[in-house]
């Protein structure tokens, strides 16, 4: 490493966070929830300004719940009103293929509540762009008083010296360069990681998928269309996708009033990076079929096609999540929710390690448990990419012949089997497990299959725990712990004393939620649930004898 500035101008953390997407914020939460001390720096002067992902899947919700801004969350994007369908188009202003109904925000948030089997949840999707969502993210991250939260800062250089890591930071325009020193450093810098280059980590799987759509280069167009819903012939839905030979695209609406995101293929030979707002308004029009002026407020090129994981998420004191390790296709929105998801995996780790409720061997679990969902989620990605991307869009297709409307007849058939696909994903959404985790105590028992549209739940140790609404209106994920529950359920559970007396003696902060109610009893099929500070079933059993062994176990122990 580089020549270092002086003690005077030396930084003392606990957590170096290289990144302040919706990984480094969210794990800036999460351990600002615990009391962990954080530096975040981040290269941009606040958060997004493009719409970028424009989907939060209800798993996300829920952790969004669990930290309290749920509902902060919801009220944003879209009107309360303003439907969330999804629609596919010859072009905006003609022909109507395909479309799935879903809830307004404001229906959701009272749909929730009566809806079982695989949408028994504390929370549905929302439909609202991750530039909203990280602003909410950053107000809250800030509201730590453990968190130091630096725009206009980039990491260097960094070195890990085995007892602790050793990096530089400087402010955006290098007149600044600060010595931090920390327990640890996590790479949330993206595709293109700092982190994760220095440490030598590849990517591995696929990419370069060629594809009709979503497969090579993307043109988005960040814009602003105040008469669009004048124009428009057909019912408002939040996603519009255009389905023909000349351009293949696909829109949402940011705010439901006059704000898209709008993203186009790229054919062969064309050079979209020189392209100007003229073409940006060439393009929008072939999606649209029919003139409609258009403010430009942003335009960039992007690349479709990805399915890649990197091949290691941790080095030492160093650790990489979101876009650092694993790049999608954004089919499915699967991107920015698994982020999330590697942030609330680690931060409790990080949390009981620096805290001293566990050794350090428990963080060797993050790579264990997320790269595998990692590798799932792309896949799962890809599949709905191939679904859409394939189907071969012909210029029979906007004929006003027989033969077209046959051929509009088949494209409608084959959309709205895709649409089901892609966007009614309780399986991929609420099924991910950690079945392999040696922090998990299994039982014997197998989870149901894993597939993309159905999700049943089950207490089966490794996934998330069955969700049920208590007879007081709250959500059962409202009663758990902020670290470690034991749900003792039904009305003969026994005491959970034998896990309260290991769990002090561990230095665990563990407490008991009792819940009489039969129906929970059989729905965990235990009357003893041990669940983690990340809301995943550990354990379950009868009785206390294995209390300190279990906690030892999932603990890293």
């Amino acid at each position: 490493m580089a020549s270092t500035p002086s003690d005077a101008d030396l930084l003392r953390t606990e957590v170096l966070v290289a990144g302040g997407g919706p990984f480094g914020l969210m794990l800036a939460n999460e351990l600002g929830r615990f009391g962990v001390p954080a530096l975040l720096v981040e290269p941009k002067s606040g958060t997004a300004f493009n719409p970028q992902a424009n989907a939060t899947q209800a798993r996300t919700m829920e952790h969004f719940r669990r930290l309290g801004f749920a509902r902060e969350v919801r009220e944003l994007g879209l009107p309360p009103d303003h439907p969330t369908d999804i629609a596919y188009f010859t072009r905006f202003c003609r022909h109507e293929l395909a479309r799935l109904k879903l809830p307004t925000a404001r229906e959701a948030e009272a749909a929730v509540k009566g809806m079982r089997g695989s949408w028994s949840a504390a929370e549905l999707p929302h439909r609202v762009s991750q530039k909203f969502v990280e602003a909410v993210l950053l107000r809250h991250a800030r509201k730590w008083p453990t968190n130091d939260i630096r725009h206009g800062w980039r990491l260097l250089d960094f070195e890990d010296t085995g007892g602790e890591v050793v990096a530089r930071v400087a402010s955006a325009d290098g007149a600044s360069v600060r010595q931090v020193r920390a327990r640890y450093l996590v790479g949330a810098d993206g595709a293109r990681s700092t982190v994760r280059q220095q440490l030598g980590i590849d990517y591995g799987g696929a990419t370069g998928f060629r594809r009709q759509f979503m497969g090579g280069k993307m043109f988005a167009v960040y814009l602003r269309a105040p008469r669009f819903y004048e124009v428009f012939p057909h019912a408002r839905a939040w996603m519009y996708v255009s389905v023909n030979a000349q351009r293949r695209a696909f829109m949402a609406s940011v705010d439901g009033r006059s704000e898209f995101a709008f993203h186009a293929a790229i054919h062969e030979g064309e050079d979209a990076d020189a392209w100007t707002e003229q073409d940006a308004r060439r393009i929008f029009s072939e999606a649209m079929g029919c003139e409609l002026p258009i403010e430009v407020l942003s335009m960039l090129t992007w690349t479709a096609g990805h399915a890649l994981v990197a091949q290691g998420f941790q080095r030492g004191r160093v650790f990489l999540g979101g876009d650092a390790v694993h790049l999608f296709t954004p089919t499915g929105g699967l991107g920015y929710n698994t982020a999330v998801e590697d942030a609330v995996n680690l931060g409790w780790k990080l949390a009981h390690v620096v805290q001293g409720r566990a050794s350090e061997s428990l963080l060797a679990s993050y790579e264990l448990e997320r790269k595998p969902l990692a590798q799932r989620n792309t896949a799962y990605a890809k599949h709905f990419a191939d679904s859409v991307g394939l189907f071969p869009a012909t210029p029979q297709l906007e004929a006003d012949t027989p033969a077209g409307v046959q051929a509009r007849q088949a494209a409608s058939q084959h959309l709205e089997a895709h649409v089901r696909l892609e966007f009614n994903i309780p399986g991929v959404t609420f099924g991910a497990r950690y079945d392999a985790s040696p922090i998990v105590v299994p039982d014997g028992t197998s989870p149901p299959p894993d597939t993309p549209n159905e999700y049943v739940p089950t207490a089966c140790p490794g996934g998330r725990p069955p969700h049920a609404w208590l007879e007081d209106g709250r959500s059962l994920y409202d009663s758990f712990h902020v670290g470690w529950t034991l749900l003792a359920l039904g009305p003969d559970a026994p005491q959970g004393s034998g896990f309260q007396s290991a769990a002090k003696a561990a230095g665990l902060d563990l407490q008991v939620v009792r819940h009489a109610d039969p129906a929970l009893r059989a729905l965990y099929e235990a009357p003893l649930v041990l669940i983690r500070p990340d809301h995943i079933v550990a354990w379950r059993g009868h009785d206390e004898s294995r209390a300190a062994e279990v906690l030892r176990v999932c603990t890293g122990g």
